[in-house]
């Protein structure tokens, strides 16, 4: 079996006297969609923000390309977010006061890409996301459903490895949920990237290559079982 992409071993959070994650391993593959089920409580979007290195875990390894995140400072963890990591969160996060183009394109400007440039990419994910007529407009002024397709449209415009998706549909209706994730598989699977995908919705699970559960903070992944 390869080298798996992203690993965490082992992994402890506590948030006061509450153990979020208790021994929780997981394995993601390059190129995969993994969904990350479990109920509410049970550890799961705790797991994705110490894989995404949002959040350090008490103790136990995330190896990402032979380096291990928990021992990377809180910049060179900032900086892999901004190179190597997409984000979509359950109710998308845009900056209200820039356009859904400048906000497709903002990952780039803060990786030091010109306007211009950054600006012509995002609008290339906007048409491909199918929202490319919205471009000038803010989030205030876009539905729900179209908000969510412009951060996944921001999620993948600087070519991440892997794509972090917390709930991404649990703000939306079962019809554009399910649009949503189509695009976002389709769209993530065109570009080679792996997607750590946070639900409890088995119809949105079904969309990944493949499952794994957390329950109580615990999850044995079979992928590191070897």
């Amino acid at each position: 079996m390869t080298e798996p992409l992203l690993a965490g071993r082992d992994l402890h959070k506590s948030f006061g006297p509450t153990e979020a994650l208790r021994g929780a391993d997981v394995a993601v593959r390059a190129g995969e969609v993994l969904a990350v089920m479990g109920p509410s409580g049970s550890g799961k979007s705790t797991l994705l923000h110490c894989l995404a290195g949002i959040v350090r875990p008490d103790s136990g390894s995330i190896r990402y390309q032979g380096r291990d995140l928990v021992e990377m400072s809180d910049g060179e963890r900032s900086a892999l977010r901004r190179t190597d990591f997409g984000f979509v969160f359950q109710f998308g996060q845009l900056v209200p006061e820039l356009t859904c183009l400048e906000n497709v394109a903002l990952p780039l400007r803060l990786g030091g890409a010109k306007r211009k440039p950054a600006e012509a990419r995002a609008r290339q994910w906007l048409e491909r996301l199918e929202v490319g007529d919205l471009g000038d407009r803010r989030p205030g002024d876009v539905s729900g459903g179209q908000g969510q397709r412009v951060a996944v449209a921001r999620a993948l415009v600087s070519d991440p490895k892997v794509v972090f998706a917390d709930e991404p549909t649990g703000a939306l209706d079962s019809l554009n949920g399910e649009k949503v994730m189509r695009l976002l598989t389709d769209a993530a699977r065109g570009a080679g990237a792996a997607v750590v995908l946070v639900t409890h919705e088995p119809r949105v699970a079904a969309h990944s290559d493949r499952e794994i559960v957390v329950r109580d903070g615990r999850v044995k992944d079979l992928e590191l079982a070897a």
